[in-house]
């Protein structure tokens, strides 16, 4: 239950949502373990009742799409790190909203935050956050760790 109002504080652009004026529209982008984690807990009706009127995964061929904001949700490899980056020299997206599965690492935060100042986009990054929502969530005394990448090899 916990996982489930941090994934919808989460799209509500990690703010408290003002009913009066209804949800505003966004875009998800996720990676595999994004889709993994959200999946068991909110359906696409639950998406659409919270604004989000496209989901797709990082590494898929995407539009530009400049007068929306995108709400990523991506653990925090040197892939998904480049490809926030291909997204930031393209001006795909109105504003970006960067959630993390995991603590992003320094230097993975220094490269996203030289690539927004050389494409000038420093602007049209409202949010970096950690989730720490590293598990998936199949019912409510049930989850799984599985990110085998997070564990330390032998």
């Amino acid at each position: 239950d916990l996982l489930h109002e941090a994934l919808k504080c989460m799209l509500n652009l990690n703010s408290t949502p003002n009913s009066s004026d209804g949800p505003q529209w966004k875009i998800l982008i996720y990676d595999q373990l994004g889709r993994d984690i959200i999946s068991p807990l909110l359906t696409v009706k639950d998406l659409r009742m919270l604004g989000v009127t496209l989901h797709l995964m990082l590494n898929s061929p995407r539009e530009q799409i400049p007068d929306v904001p995108a709400v990523y949700f991506v653990y925090p490899s040197k892939d998904n790190i480049l490809s926030i980056c291909k997204d930031f020299e393209a001006g795909r997206y109105d504003s970006y909203y960067l959630n993390f599965i995991s603590p992003i690492s320094r230097e993975c935060l220094e490269e996203i935050a030289q690539t927004a100042l050389s494409e000038n986009c420093v602007h049209q990054i409202s949010k970096v956050l950690d989730q720490y929502t590293n598990f998936i969530c199949l019912e409510d005394d049930l989850f799984t760790l599985s990110a085998p990448n997070d564990w330390p090899s032998s």
